[in-house]
């Protein structure tokens, strides 16, 4: 009796011995398995990070690249002139002149001295301001008259800057002045727009004063040059020239080096575009200079050269520079053969 209570109570005790350790075994297996997969959630994100790192990074490289490729994009090659369209720039010439289009004649003998394509028929720019200042000079309006800049005078055919903003009050003469000497478009355009009868007038008038003065192939649509429909000849300018420096008033402004004019509180200063007026070894009597992309860089000028009056006209200049170097050419080449003739004539005299 008393083994076999033994035996059953040891039965027992090994069953609940069995038991707390079943029961050990599950409490720990929790922990056992949640460091582990601790850990891999950890791995997993770092992974993660790691992948968004990168991809921010890919994302940035190609952003960086991206701009630069459109900054490059932009770039636009330069519009062709008339002249080149026209072939012009393909003719020869003995001084290697850089403008497609070359006149110098003697202005009071009117002996032609070079010439190049003078007859063509090629957009003027603001060559056109010298009609301009013609017709204005011609009418005798009082100079003294204050007119103001408005929307009217903003350039919406190249969209080109300006000084004088809108509201902008400045007498006639002011204007006149800053139209031929620093070739400003705003100016220019308001003394055609205030002018009786209005543009309509103006531009008639410029016409009618291109005719009178024997300018066959010239053509006026408006009083700045912007519009490339304002087209003339070579032999034409000469003409013009050759009127506008009859005129005091034209000489003095056109070889004004500077000029200034109060604006409200400001003080503008206004310098002429054309630099050998400040040369001394030039005298210019009357110049002006142009430029649209249609017409090339161009110059005209009134000029005393080895004693001689002369008309220069270069037309559809390629560089910004070389219509002044093209003027300096003429200008030695014909100081050069005027003393080859002294030296001719010296010569002679010894001989005799």
């Amino acid at each position: 009796m008393t083994t076999d209570l033994s035996h059953l109570f040891g039965k027992k005790v090994r069953g609940l011995i069995c038991l707390l350790s079943l029961l050990s075994w599950f409490a720990l297996a929790p922990a056992v398995h949640a460091a582990p997969a601790k850990t891999q959630k950890t791995q997993v994100s770092k992974h993660k990070k790691s992948a968004v790192v990168a991809k921010r990074r890919v994302t940035k490289k190609f952003v960086a690249s991206k701009r630069k490729a459109t900054a490059v994009a932009v770039v636009r090659p330069v519009k062709p002139s008339f002249g080149q369209l026209a072939g012009l720039h393909y003719a020869v010439d003995d001084l290697n002149l850089k403008s497609s289009v070359a006149l110098v004649i003697d202005q009071d003998t009117q002996e032609v001295l070079i010439s190049k394509n003078d007859q063509a028929v090629l957009p003027i720019a603001s060559l056109t301001k010298l009609m301009t200042g013609l017709i204005v000079s011609d009418a005798n309006l009082p100079m003294d008259a204050m007119i103001t800049i408005t929307q009217e005078d903003v350039d919406t055919e190249k969209w080109s800057s300006s000084r004088l903003r809108v509201g902008t009050s400045l007498s006639r003469g002011e204007l006149l002045h800053l139209a031929l000497m620093s070739s400003e478009n705003r100016a220019a355009h308001a003394l055609g727009r205030t002018y009786p009868g209005g543009l309509v007038v103006f531009t008639k008038l410029m016409n009618h004063k291109a005719q009178l003065l024997g300018m066959k192939d010239t053509r006026y649509v408006e009083p700045t040059g912007l519009s490339s429909s304002n087209m003339s000849s070579a032999r034409d300018l000469v003409k013009l020239v050759d009127a506008a420096h009859q005129q005091p008033l034209l000489r003095e402004l056109t070889t004004s080096t500077g000029h200034q004019v109060s604006v409200g509180n400001r003080v503008l200063q206004f310098n002429n575009t054309n630099r050998l007026v400040k040369n001394p070894s030039w005298d210019i009597g009357l110049q002006k200079t142009g430029y649209i992309s249609e017409a090339g860089r161009c110059l005209v000028m009134q000029t005393k050269v080895a004693g001689r009056q002369l008309i220069m006209i270069f037309l559809d200049s390629a560089g910004k520079l070389s219509r002044l170097g093209d003027a300096e050419r003429v200008r030695h080449w014909v100081e050069s053969a005027a003393n080859a003739t002294v030296l001719k004539s010296d010569t002679r005299l010894a001989g005799g």
